[in-house]
């Protein structure tokens, strides 16, 4: 009886593997921005350039979804040349160190309509804290071009720089602490 229970329970298992779907990152479509006070008066912006990621979901509200995130600090860009090269210096990102970002998350909840919150542990700087954002997924829609589904999503929240040892040196008086992120993102079916 308990051998047929846990064959039972392996084919359940690996019927749910069946059925996920992989969704990766359009990248043509997708940014990852950030955005950080300057001296409390203004914001400056910025992203990364070189991202990759995927969701795996066997859902169709992604209400179980796997969300990982990969972007080269190397490609970060404000639009200043002289800011981007001091933000990969080790007074900042230490892109040489730590040449990557990653996140992947472990909770993708449903709220309410289009309304989502996912956490996650977010590795940045060679420190990984758990973080929470939210997410709005904004539907599904054919790609009239390669015929494919593609699935759409921003995400944003904040998160504190220092809690990644990023500009500690410098204080929130010149350099805010927290940093907005958002990211618009296109996924497609695989």
């Amino acid at each position: 009886m308990m051998h047929k229970f846990s064959l039972l329970a392996m084919g359940l298992l690996m019927s749910a593997g069946v059925f996920a779907q992989t969704w990766t990152l359009d990248k043509a479509h997708s940014q990852l921005n950030f955005g950080v006070a300057h001296m409390g008066i203004n914001t400056v912006e910025g992203g990364f350039r070189s991202i990759t990621a995927t969701i795996t979901s066997s859902k169709d509200d992604f209400s179980d979804a796997v969300v990982e995130l990969t972007a080269d600090v190397t490609s970060i860009n404000t639009g200043v040349e002289a800011r981007d090269n001091h933000l990969k210096t080790d007074a900042f990102f230490d892109a040489t160190k730590y040449p990557t970002l990653t996140f992947k998350s472990t909770s993708f909840k449903h709220l309410d309509g289009k309304n989502y919150e996912v956490t996650g542990d977010l590795t940045l700087h060679g420190v990984t804290k758990t973080v929470t954002l939210n997410a709005t997924f904004n539907g599904t829609a054919t790609n009239p071009m390669n015929k494919k589904t593609s699935a759409g999503f921003h995400i944003g929240g904040t998160i504190n720089r220092t809690d990644f040892g990023i500009g500690t040196t410098f204080p929130a008086a010149m350099l805010g602490t927290d940093v907005t992120l958002d990211a618009n993102t296109e996924f497609v079916k695989g």
